[in-house]
């Protein structure tokens, strides 16, 4: 089972991407859940969302304390909530930032991962570019697929055309697609050999 976790605030599509993913996953045959967890329920408001994604039926229901994937929408939420408690010792990390790790004060993050797990990707500015909107959700999913391969572009492409309509959903995939793009090449730098 692979689970992942999105932090973020209210009003940046937190709940909607858990969802995404998880249409996303159902659509390649997989099993696939999404759920919220609240607190205050404002905008702005710090907001965690949680989809699993498994070959099997998944009887579980409960929050994931043990993620293989931490998603942050909101660089603010950074060093004032645990947002990577329990993930795994492969896990991923993805930020909604394009500054480097050691900027944003991961360091020691980057240090304990694998290489190539963190990436940053700047998500607010793919979607006010192509989207119109500052909500970096969709951004954030492309440059997922990019970075862990736990479901394909095109599957999310086709979720984001489930749920939107017409140029909504292509501006959504375009968004998708320029984060999928930055963060696989940038990955595919880092694992070119050097001279």
């Amino acid at each position: 089972m692979f689970q992942v976790r999105i932090h973020g605030r209210g009003g940046q599509g937190v709940v909607t991407a858990a969802e995404l993913l998880a249409v996303a996953a159902f659509d390649q045959g997989r099993h696939a859940q999404a759920f919220p967890s609240f607190g205050s329920e404002r905008t702005g408001a710090p907001v965690v969302s949680y989809c699993r994604i498994d070959d099997h039926e998944i009887r579980t229901r409960e929050p994931i304390d043990e993620p293989d994937a931490v998603i942050v929408q909101d660089v603010t939420l950074l060093h004032r909530v645990d947002l990577f408690g329990g993930l795994a010792p492969s896990g991923y990390v993805l930020v909604n930032s394009s500054q480097p790790p050691d900027g944003l004060g991961l360091g020691e993050l980057v240090a304990r991962l694998p290489a190539g797990h963190l990436a940053g990707c700047p998500a607010t500015e793919l979607a006010l570019a192509h989207v119109g909107r500052a909500v970096p959700n969709v951004p954030l999913l492309g440059a997922f697929c990019a970075l862990t391969g736990e479901v394909p572009l095109d599957a999310l492409a086709r979720a984001l055309r489930h749920r939107f309509a017409d140029e909504v959903a292509e501006r959504n995939v375009a968004a998708a697609t320029a984060a999928f793009g930055l963060v696989h090449d940038h990955e595919e730098a880092h694992r070119a050999p050097t001279a």
